[in-house]
Parts: structure tokens; sequence; C-alpha cells
């Protein structure tokens, strides 16, 4: 695909040449700074100075000045033309010679006793190894020889340095470093003159076709392969790059990063070197010489002198990108690199990238746009600002000058399609909720958020309440008239919310659950409202609202008050007298309030528990009052009132007496307060006889001795025996209920005690189980004690045994012997005896520390434990 990378710029005109002699033609060029040397076929040198100007449309153009020319004396073409501009010596090679003459006078300079004759070709070392700035390297190819000479150039003398044997007469040949590439007759080959080592490359007929040989970079060689290929090949016979296809009558070739610029019989053909592909072709007659010079590439015909004068990649680029060739443009992009500033190249990567990603972005290709402009760090209001509207009005954002790409809107994008619209929508919903969680957001959160919540509004997006629901920068002003508009009232709650404005969002959610608004966001919305009443700080909202939401539903409405700390969790929250007070109107709810203050709270206050059992006892009074109340719901409430009576220790019994001290079906419950007030005797009265449940009766002595000890259950279960062999009560004494009673709890019961109670008429065989298990618990017992006994014993004796095994001998104290703190002997028999029996001081004790081995301070430890 082709873009305009060269302009053809004359610069040397015919006559300025030739004069008014027809014959005369062009051989060799060469050009250093603004000097321009020519060599022609009549033996002269020409000197031109060139001087570039800009025309008036803003072309490149060259004013010419011919200095001096100078004939040679020679009578035969001038074959070849190089510049050692550090010497200002002019190399040239005519009638098989090397001569130099001076750069400005073009007088011919001696060289000293070296002759360079019969010489065929011969080239400047442009990476030098001597390392004199005064001298300039170059290599030599003679006639007749397989050789090349390596030779140094300086001011007043051309020295021969080495001689460099070749399998074959060389044609041609480029030097770099160490490394001469050259053309045989019948291959190339590369050839490390300094090490003798050689990299055969491929094979090349020099007799059917004249070779390439082309230095184009450190160690880097291009060549005219078989094929019409240009190859590239390094040092170690290696390309780096792929070769490029060109014509296979390419008489001359340059390099001019990154392109490949050949000569062939009528054009000028340009090649990438990054993508290997044609990009430009130049008509062009009679050429036959093309170099470039300090990235300077000059072009001749026989007759006249052109420049071929590279565009600015900048603008080779931006070309690109007009016709749409972004990968193109990115390669050539990334190549630019090396020769363009890091700062100046950073600002043009990412314009490039962003332009790229609005080209893709265009043609729907989402996915590469994306990276696109994630590697450009594109300022993601240009992309919104192509979407109508979605902007907020106080942003101040304007686009980039000049602009990133030729759309006006998305309207202009899309030219009415609804499909494309959508997948536009998509695209930069998918886009900003990335950029929302990166840092590329950072200094415009608000155009984002703003924008993301219009669409997701617009389009139905599920994500629009996690936006409101999570940290936003949405702009209120903004955003309520859009979700209006698009009748996302719960969403516009919500972002009332946010803002800090709690009542314009419950009066927007109260009226959806009236049914003034219609918004089926939330079907759960009344429970929802509920339970940001509950988490609501502003008590003064929760009271407006509560007695709304009791109206509604009393059991899901309490919960504005059942979800929330109490006063006694958390300052400033409901004060639980005041929410009882407040629900004196609503039953339901002030059951289940209190319900959770003694039930789930646990809160240990008397009013709270004796007004729940209140409640319970008269809705179970109610209900027995009522015909039309079924079993099961009578049964559920009394079971709850049960529940409470033998859990709660703080309700006022008598009271709770007093309410249900006329029902007859209750006495379960009677029983349980007479219990309550340690009156066992009248609850076990009414189970027994009464009630007649001796079940009942039996659980009722396990429950009312449940948080006490033996000795109480024990008297317990004696009492209710003495109730069931009470003969004085109607229908006498209960021998099965008392004989059971024994039997299943025989470890309870005093087994003397019991058989005084006993009729003597009862017998044995009866009260077996009881007897059985009266004994083996007796004689458990017995034999608990005496193993406790014993094993108090032997315990004695043990630290009996260790007192006398750490008593130890006597202490012996000598006015020779010395004391182990202070070194002094003794002077009277009073001492301290350390552990282990070692003697010292008593006022040493008292003055100094104890510093002992750490195995005595083990040993003293251990002894300590053992006492």
């Amino acid at each position: 695909m082709s873009v305009k990378a060269f302009e053809l710029v004359p610069a040397v005109e015919r006559e300025q040449v030739m004069g008014e002699k027809v014959r005369i033609n062009i051989e060799c060029i060469e050009c250093c700074g603004k000097h321009l040397y020519l060599g022609t076929n009549d033996c002269f040198i020409h000197h031109f100075l060139l001087e570039e100007h800009t025309t008036a449309k803003g072309k490149l153009a060259y004013n010419v000045q011919k200095l001096l020319h100078k004939y040679l004396g020679l009578k035969k073409p001038v074959a070849e033309l190089k510049a050692a501009s550090a010497l200002e010596r002019l190399i040239v090679l005519c009638d098989s010679s090397i001569t130099v003459v001076d750069m400005v006078t073009l007088e011919p300079v001696p060289t000293g006793g070296t002759k360079l004759k019969g010489v065929t070709a011969f080239c400047i070392n442009e990476n030098p190894v001597t390392g004199d700035a005064f001298c300039v390297e170059m290599a030599v190819v003679l006639a007749r020889r397989r050789a090349v000479q390596i030779c140094t150039v300086h001011e007043d003398r051309v020295q021969m340095l080495k001689e460099v044997t070749t399998p074959e007469q060389p044609c041609a040949l480029s030097l770099d470093g160490y490394n001469i590439c050259l053309a045989l007759s019948t291959q190339y080959m590369i050839l490390n003159y300094s090490t003798g080592t050689s990299q055969d490359l491929f094979p090349y007929d020099c007799e059917e076709r004249k070779p390439i040989v082309k230095r184009i970079g450190r160690e880097e060689f291009l060549l005219a392969a078989p094929g019409g290929l240009g190859m590239f090949a390094n040092a170690e016979g290696i390309s780096q790059h792929a070769p490029v296809s060109w014509s296979e009558s390419v008489i001359a070739a340059a390099v001019c990063f990154p392109y490949v610029v050949a000569l062939d019989e009528g054009f000028v053909t340009v090649h990438s070197m990054l993508d290997q592909q044609l990009k430009q072709t130049l008509s062009f007659r009679d050429g036959h010489l093309l170099q470039d010079f300090e990235g300077k590439v000059v072009l001749a015909s026989s007759k006249a002198v052109y420049i071929l004068v590279p565009l600015p990649l900048e603008r080779q680029i931006q070309d690109l990108l007009a016709s749409h060739r972004v990968e193109e443009a990115l390669t050539l992009t990334e190549a630019a690199q090396r020769n363009i500033p890091k700062e100046k190249y950073q600002i043009l990567h990412k314009r490039i990238l962003q332009q790229a990603g609005f080209i893709q972005f265009g043609q729907l290709q989402f996915l590469e746009a994306k990276e696109h402009f994630r590697k450009g760090q594109l300022d993601v209001r240009e992309l919104i600002a192509l979407y109508p509207l979605l902007l907020p009005a106080s942003s101040s954002f304007t686009r980039c000058h000049p602009p990133l790409h030729e759309f006006a809107d998305l309207n202009h994008l899309t030219q009415g399609d609804q499909e494309k619209v959508q997948r536009f929508k998509r695209f930069l919903i998918s886009y900003l909720h990335e950029v929302r969680s990166s840092d590329s957001a950072n200094g415009f959160h608000e155009d984002v958020d703003t924008a993301l919540l219009k669409l997701y509004a617009e389009t139905g997006h599920e994500s629009l309440l996690d936006l409101l629901a999570s940290d936003n920068a949405c702009v209120l002003a903004d955003s309520a008239p859009w979700l209006e508009k698009h009748h996302k009232y719960f969403a516009l709650g919500l972002l009332y919310h946010y803002n800090g404005q709690d009542s314009a969002a419950l009066q927007m959610w109260v009226k959806i659950v009236n049914g003034d608004l219609q918004d089926s966001t939330r079907p759960d919305l009344f429970e929802y409202v509920v339970d940001f009443l509950s988490f609501c700080s502003n008590l003064d909202l929760v009271w407006r609202h509560a007695d709304w939401a009791l109206q509604k539903d009393q059991k899901i409405g309490v919960q504005i008050f059942t979800k929330r700390f109490t006063s006694e969790e958390k300052t400033g929250q409901l004060n639980p007298d005041d929410v009882i007070t407040y629900l004196q109107n609503h039953s339901q709810a002030l059951l289940l309030y209190l319900e959770h203050l003694v039930l789930e709270k646990r809160l240990q206050k008397e009013k709270y528990h004796t007004h729940l059992a209140v409640l319970y006892a008269e809705r179970v009074l109610g209900l027995i009052s009522r015909p039309s109340a079924t079993d099961d719901q009578l049964s559920a409430a009394r079971q709850k009132l049960q529940r409470l009576l033998k859990e709660s220790n703080l309700y006022r019994v008598q009271l709770l007496l007093g309410k249900i001290q006329d029902s007859e079906l209750l006495l379960l419950e009677r029983a349980t307060l007479h219990g309550k007030s340690e009156e066992h005797d009248k609850a076990l009265h009414i189970l027994v006889h009464q009630l007649k449940d001796s079940a009942a009766a039996e659980e009722y002595c396990s429950w009312a001795s449940a948080t006490h000890d033996q000795f109480y259950r024990q008297n317990l279960f004696h009492q209710l025996l003495s109730v069931y062999l009470d003969p004085d009560v109607p229908g006498g004494a209960q021998t099965v209920a008392a004989v059971d009673l024994l039997n299943r709890n025989a470890d309870v019961f005093d087994a003397v005690r019991v058989l005084k109670l006993l009729p003597e008429e009862w017998s044995l065989p009866l009260l077996r189980p009881f007897l059985c298990g009266a004994l083996r618990a007796s004689v458990h017992a017995r034999c608990t004690s005496q193993v406790a006994v014993g094993l108090a014993r032997a315990q004695n004796l043990q630290l009996q045994h260790d007192r006398l095994k750490y008593r130890g001998g006597p202490i012996l104290v000598s006015e020779k012997k010395g004391c182990q703190l202070c070194h002094n002997t003794f002077s009277e028999p009073d001492c301290a005896c350390l552990p282990g029996g070692t003697p010292v001081h008593i006022h040493c004790v008292a003055k100094k520390t104890l510093n002992l081995p750490v195995e005595r301070q083990h040993e003293n430890a251990h002894r300590s434990n053992h006492t």
C-alpha cells in the first residue's frame, strides 16, 4: 500500500554540470554537509554548495552555487569520490589510482611513499578501530589480486596496515570496524580481518549483475540477492530484518530509516524495513547513482543531481491515519522513536494511539480501540463528548485541538442506525466502567460518573443501583432530571440519599410504595424502606414515617425499632420506653417489640417482662373467650405464655396469678406461677389432683429444682411422693403414680426416708427397680468415698516423703571456710544457707542479690514447688 515518504527535489541542473558540452556524464557523487562533489567522465571534479530553503508553498528546495571545478589531468573518468572531512581531504579513484586532494582547493596532496595503483574499488570505514581522529581507515581492492588492503589516510600520507587474503577476486566491498562485507565473483561473504574468521552468506553471479554491498548501520549490511531480493546481514551472517522484494534490475540502493530506497532502470522504489511492503514508486529515467549521506539521499542521472527529501515522519503517520491504515501508522510511529527526542516522542506516540483508537472506534473495532485508548492515556471526556448530553453542564471540558477524529457526534457516526447506537453505548459503558476502577479518571470523576449514570438509566443497565450504592461523584443537578425522565425513581432516591437528602429519598420511595409513581426496580421496596429507617440516624425522619410503615404492615413496620440499637447499647438511639408508649395503638407491633426486648435482647427489666407476660395472658384469655378460635391458635398462644413463665424470673407473679386465677383452663400456668413463688404444695396439688397429670408433676419437680442443689431437688421429689401417698384427698392415695415415680427416679430419693413413708402392705417386688437402684447408688457412694480416702492418704504420704528428702544434712562452718558471696571467712557461727547447703553471711544475703548458676535456680524452683 502506497504512502508518500519522499519528494524528488532537483539540486544540480544539467547546465550547471556540463555547460555547453554535450558528452559530459556524471560518474560519481559525494556529499559532505552542504558541500556536493561530482566526478565526471572527462576527469573533472565539480564542487557545489547546497543551501536549503522553503518555497512559498512550504516545500523544501535547494539553491546551488558552483564553487570550483578541477581537472585531474588523467583523461579518464573519475570513478569514485570519498570525503574525509576531519582531514579536509577528498579521496579520488581515477584511472585505477587513488589520489588525495584538498576539499576546498581540489589540489592534489602528497601521500608519502605509498602508491595505490591498480585499484578497482575502495571504501571508507565509517566505524573506525584505530581511535585516531585525524586519520581515515580505508579498504582497497586491487586488480587481479585475491586480497583486500587495509590502509589509513593521514593529512600528509597514506599508510598500508594489513593485507587480507580472500578466496576470490572481490568485485565490491563495504567496511565496518574489523568486518569486511565482500561481493566475490560467485558469492557474498563477511570477513573479520582482526580474527581471520569468515562467514559465507549466499551465492551471487557478479558477471550477470552488478553486486550491491551497502553498510546501513553498525555491523549490518544491505546486499542485492538473487531473485530480486534485498537481503540484510550482520557481522555474524544473520539477518535481523526480513528481506525486501525489489526489482531484479536494481543498480543501486540506500537506507533512510525506516525505508530502503532502490534505483532500477526506470524507477525509484521505496520499501519499508518494518513490514517489507512497497510504499512509494517514483518514475526516474536514466538514473545510475543513488547514495545516502548522513540521512540525505542523493540521486543522479548522467546529467543532473536530485535529492530525495523525506517527508516528516509525523506527516507520513498522519497520511496513514487519514487512509485508516492504523497498524502501518503505529508501526511507523514506533520506528520513529530512534529519530525523535524522548519527550517529544512520548507526546507523539500517545496522540497517534488516541487517533488510532478513534479510527477503530468508528469501525466498531471496540477491543482494539479500547486498548489504544488505554495505552494512549486518552482523556476519557474526549470519548464522552461524542455522546450528546452525557457530560454534565458544569463540565469545563473542551475538545482537543487539532481534533483527534473527524466525528461530530454519535448521530453523525451512526447515521440514525439504532443498532449501532446501542453498540456504541454498550462500548462506552464497558470502557467507563474500566476507567472508573483505574486511575485514568483522576481529576474528572464527576464527568465519568455522571455519564455512566445517564447511560445506565437510558439503557436500563443493572449496574445503575451498584453505582449509586457505592462511592460516586454523580452531579445531582444533572442526574436527578435524567433519572426522573427515564422513570428510575428508586435510583433517584438512592441518589438523594448519597447526597445527604434522606427526606427527599424517603418521599420518593413512599410514593412508589403507595402507587403514586410506577417503578418496579424493587418489588420489596416497602421492606427496603423499613430497613432504611431502622438504620437512619435522623430520628425525626424515623418518627415521621414510622406510623406510615405500621399502617401498611405492623409485623414488618415494627422492624424499624427491632433492628435498631437501643439507647442502652448505643447513645443517641431510641429509648425502649418511648417506643413502647408510641406502639400502644399498634397491638401486634407492641407485642413483637416486647418479644424483641425480652426474648432476643434479653433486657433484664421487670416492667418489660411483666408487660409481655400480661399481653401473652390477655391473648390466651381472649382466645378462650372467643368461640371462633381454633385449638391450634390457643395451643400456640399458651406455649408462648408457658415458656415465658418458666424462663423469666423478673415478672410480677401475683399480678399474673390475679389475671388467670379464674380460668379453669390455665391450671398448668397457675402451677408454674405458684412454683415461682416457692408454693410447691399448691403447684403439686393442682398438677396431681386437678389436672391429674403425673408426668407434668414430675416434669415440674425437675424444672423447679434445675437451678438448686441435690438436697433441694430431693426434698421436692419427696414432697411430690407425699402428695401421691396422701390418703385424705378425694380419691385416696395414688399408689400407681407413687410406684412409677419411685422406680423412675431411684437416684433422687433418700431410700431410708422413702421406706418410712411407704405403707407396710406394699410388696417388695413392686418396688424392686427402686430398691435395686437405691442399693446400687449406696454401694457406689461408699466405694467412691473409699477411693477418695485412699487417694488423700497417698498424697499425704508423698508429701511427707518429699519433705524428708529435701531436709538435707548438717552445715559445716569454720574460720577457714569463706562466704560464697563476699569470699571473707566466718568469724561467728551465725550464717544463712543457700539452696544446696552453701553457707553465707547473713548481712551478705541482706545486701546483695543472689547470682546463682542456672542449675541452682532450677533446683531451687524445683524444691520450692514441692514444698
